[in-house]
């Protein structure tokens, strides 16, 4: 079986299609035919050796945490699936359920476990979960860390009412998934973008207010205007060094601000007393647990939310929708098909 594979130097180009025989499951575990990945910023971190929990063992990567497939074949003592159920592969292996540990959060797939980037691929049983069948195995595909990120920041971690309003930055997966969230939940929706083209699709999906980042850098202004001079209740944070600190002048008094990216840059000084002078609320957020997942399916199987898929490669063109990635042209997702 054919499986992706990453190598020092590290880079898109040393992307490659490698042969593998395929492998079998052993007890608690699960053989999965993959039928679609998406792709997220931290696989880019990865596979270009900047992700910051390490060097890959033995030198080579397996990337990708999201995907999609249908169970081949089971090991012994495997009872929460069977062979023939299509499933979403969980970003997190080892956290079913309650508060992130280091060993929860040690069990992320791509690494340090081999990720979902192969024809065949084993898993623990834990560490999939089955899918609303009215989804497409490549809206599947995009579940596992965007959706649940922007589920876990406005619905776990938030504590929100219909009417608030909630930022969210850019119109990459994360962000697209939070505007179809919020909604849903009746929260009221600013977007940004660099693209006045992105801004009307995102309107088209829902979105209130829009902001050109590009033409009002200062773009905590206008957020401002759209609340009455209150702020925000909450910012979906992305950005980094590049958006912090508009993202502490947009948010209300006691807001909450999710950081979950740092496209923009990393970190720079911040002035605790900004904080503490508007009771705001900054915390990380690393995807969720499997119980949040399966709360988070049951909600889109609800309402028919249906992932925004933008751009479909085969599996062996990684390198070209890698590339589109790096380069911004997405708005949603960006999936490979097997």
């Amino acid at each position: 079986m054919r499986a992706l594979e990453v190598t020092e130097p590290w880079g898109v180009d040393q992307i490659r299609v490698v042969e593998r025989d395929a492998p079998k499951p052993g007890p608690g575990q699960v053989l999965v035919r993959m039928k679609a990945v998406s792709l997220n910023y931290r696989d880019l971190l990865m596979i270009s050796g900047i992700y910051a929990r390490g060097p890959a063992q033995a030198g080579a990567i397996t990337p990708f945490s999201d995907g999609c497939g249908v169970v081949e074949a089971v090991g012994e003592g495997v009872t929460r699936v069977a062979v023939g159920d299509r499933v979403s592969t969980l970003f997190f292996q080892n956290w079913n359920a309650g508060r992130p540990t280091l060993e929860k959060l040690a069990s992320a797939l791509g690494f340090p476990i081999p990720g979902a980037g192969a024809e065949l691929q084993v898993f623990s049983q834990e560490g999939v979960s089955k899918v609303p069948a009215f989804l497409t195995d490549e809206e599947v595909s995009t579940l596992a860390c965007a959706a649940l990120t922007a589920w876990r920041g406005l619905f776990e971690d938030a504590r929100l009412e219909p009417g608030d309003t909630v930022v969210l930055q850019g119109t990459g997966g994360v962000s697209i998934f939070g505007l179809q969230f919020a909604k849903a939940a009746g929260y009221r929706t600013v977007i940004t973008s660099s693209s006045n083209e992105k801004l009307e699709r995102a309107k088209a999906l829902g979105a209130d207010h829009l902001v050109n980042y590009r033409e009002t850098p200062e773009w905590s202004t206008p957020v401002r205007a759209a609340t009455n001079g209150v702020g925000a209740d909450f910012i979906m944070e992305v950005g980094g060094a590049g958006t912090i600190q508009q993202s502490l002048r947009a948010i209300r008094i006691g807001g909450h601000i999710a950081i979950i990216g740092v496209v923009a840059g990393a970190a720079e000084g911040l002035n605790p007393a900004v904080l503490i002078g508007n009771s705001a609320k900054m915390q990380g957020l690393s995807v969720g647990s499997r119980e949040m997942f399966e709360a988070m399916c049951r909600a889109i199987e609800l309402h028919g939310i249906r992932p925004v898929v933008d751009k479909v490669y085969p599996f062996t063109e990684a390198k070209a929708a890698f590339e589109a990635m790096r380069g911004g042209e997405h708005f949603g997702k960006i999936v490979l098909k097997f």
